[in-house]
């Protein structure tokens, strides 16, 4: 029997190495000298670089940066292939980087998110893959374009710092500057969401809030992306403003696909893409994913339906070990995945789950291994 472990980490409790450990101990309990492989897996959020770095063999890089408010910082990406770097925004742009009190998208920019690309491109690497969740910005994606050479101007010429206070002034863009590598570079945006940039369902109005916007912020940012829109489309020719997953990161997505012609993509595609899953499932009678909580959310661009979709799609028979069930978890089932084996064994209170997240992860394994071996003596 060969076995591939592909989990999602339970955030805050369990990592996807320490779920791989466990699945292996119990899967051998059950069928000693069982043949196993796990592989950490991420969505493209939070871990996304550590998990192909993990797979891959590569390499973390260190850099300078500038933060959202544009305080000096570093900054890690992973570099793997020779020629391929894969960037997390959250590493230079990250909500979490800037204090409660100071959360102000009229005054966060996306230039450090630029610095990282900016880096990989002056070492060579042209394969670039972007996460671009978790964003404390709604500058359009300006900071990050500056920071690779654009210049974004207001009506007396003078060139602006790219920040979201920024887009109501904007009256030009020089892209003269840009880093010429851009043009022999292949970018791939992780992005999960499909809003536009502006509008009621456009980056502003959807994501501003949780960034400290309050309501007059808002609407002085989405007058001012419409602006920035409008310059993009006059003086470049960039109609960008109502394609899907533009709205991203504050309107980073807009800026990636217009200024550097990037091609945006599911999160966990890319990632699967990048460590060669399918490679990975060749010969395989099983794969056990799964993460912290499933609900109906997972179906869309989360790991259980990332591998599930992929094991259907080869007819490998996919389970998923959660930390706990929420409304329409069921919908999974439609992705590829069998069966949603809770690690929770009885009453408790969550404190009490957290605590214990590994031995019960560790019960649920052999729950679930136990079963299939039930399964394999039931005459068909």
């Amino acid at each position: 029997m060969k076995l591939l472990f592909a989990s999602d980490s339970f955030k805050g409790t369990l990592s996807s190495e320490q779920i791989i450990r466990l699945l292996t101990e119990s899967a051998n309990r059950v069928f000693p000298g069982c043949e196993t492989k796990g592989v950490p897996i991420a969505d493209g959020g939070e871990g996304t670089v550590d998990a192909v770095i993990a797979v891959t063999g590569g390499e973390m890089r260190k850099v300078p940066v500038h933060g959202p408010l544009m305080e000096e910082t570093e900054a890690t990406y992973g570099v793997f292939h020779g020629d391929s770097a894969i960037i997390e925004m959250a590493a230079a742009s990250g909500l979490p980087m800037v204090p409660a009190e100071k959360r102000n998208p009229l005054n966060t920019t996306t230039f450090g998110t630029g610095e990282l690309i900016r880096d990989a491109l002056d070492n060579g690497y042209r394969k670039l893959s972007i996460a671009i969740g978790g964003s404390a910005t709604n500058d359009g994606g300006m900071g990050a374009m500056r920071a690779l050479g654009i210049r974004f101007l207001d009506a007396a010429g003078n060139e602006l710092e790219g920040v979201g206070a920024d887009l109501e002034k904007v009256a030009d863009i020089d892209v003269s500057g840009l880093h010429p590598a851009i043009a022999e570079a292949e970018i791939t945006v992780m992005c999960d969401v499909t809003n536009p940039l502006t509008g009621p369902d456009g980056a502003t109005y959807t994501f501003g809030k949780q960034k400290g916007g309050t309501p007059e912020i808002l609407d002085r940012l989405e007058a001012g992306m419409k602006n920035y829109a409008s310059v993009m489309r006059e003086k470049l020719g960039m109609d960008v403003e109502m394609n899907a997953g533009a709205g991203a990161a504050g309107g980073l997505g807009a800026a990636l696909c217009g200024y550097l012609h990037a091609n945006l993509k599911s999160g966990i595609d890319t990632v699967l893409d990048l460590i060669d899953f399918d490679g990975l499932l060749e010969g395989v009678d099983m794969v056990v994913t799964g993460e912290g909580r499933i609900d109906w959310q997972s179906a869309f661009g989360k790991v259980p339906s990332g591998v599930g979709l992929r094991c259907k799609a080869k007819n490998i028979p996919a389970v998923a070990i959660v930390g706990g069930m929420g409304n329409g978890a069921e919908k999974i089932y439609e992705f590829g995945v069998e069966s949603i084996i809770p690690t929770i064994n009885g009453a408790m209170a969550i404190e009490e789950a957290l605590d214990r997240a590994e031995e019960l992860y560790a019960n649920a394994a052999d729950r679930l291994f136990r079963m299939v071996k039930v399964g394999m003596t039931i005459n068909k």
